[in-house]
């Protein structure tokens, strides 16, 4: 974000609660989820109803998620957009979801499932904080030095007319 030479429009504060706050969510769920898993537990119960809990948690920010997303005007959601943002976050949350339930019957699955989700969201937020920087470096910016140009040409400066 600190990419951002000018202050971003305020309409654009939309854009940033739904395509940068899940960036930093999924990486916190990572962190949250390495140290349940490497704290010493005398059984498996109590981290699994922890990431069951970060998981219900998830899947109820997904949908927050795409709420947002409809909501914002800032920018023309595609595809990936839908796909990167809410479906897979939302399948990796899921899976940390319903997972406790197999623990005592299958907890060496259960902890590779709970492995599939933490790398699934690691790699979303990867691809995520991406897009983000690659949005603004190439379109708000192209964007800012077009406006630039433009004002220039028109004879204002951006200041008192």
């Amino acid at each position: 974000m600190t990419l951002i030479a000018e202050r971003p429009p305020t309409y654009a504060a939309a854009a940033g609660a739904a395509f940068a706050g899940p960036t930093f969510v999924h990486f916190g769920a990572i962190l949250l989820l390495a140290a349940q898993l490497h704290a010493p537990w005398q059984t498996i119960t109590i981290p699994a109803t922890l990431w069951g809990i970060v998981g219900f948690s998830g899947v109820a920010y997904a949908v927050i998620v795409a709420r947002l997303m409809r909501r914002q005007a800032a920018y023309a959601t595609r595809f990936e957009d839908w796909l990167f943002h809410v479906a897979l976050p939302l399948a990796a949350y899921a899976k940390l979801a319903l997972s406790p339930f197999s623990t005592r019957s299958h907890a060496r699955q259960a902890l590779f499932g709970v492995g599939a989700a933490a790398l699934l969201l690691l790699f979303v937020g990867i691809h995520n904080a991406w897009d983000n920087v690659t949005y603004h470096v190439l379109v708000n910016s192209a964007d800012a030095e077009a406006e630039r140009l433009r004002d220039e040409t028109s004879g204002q400066t951006g200041g008192f007319q």
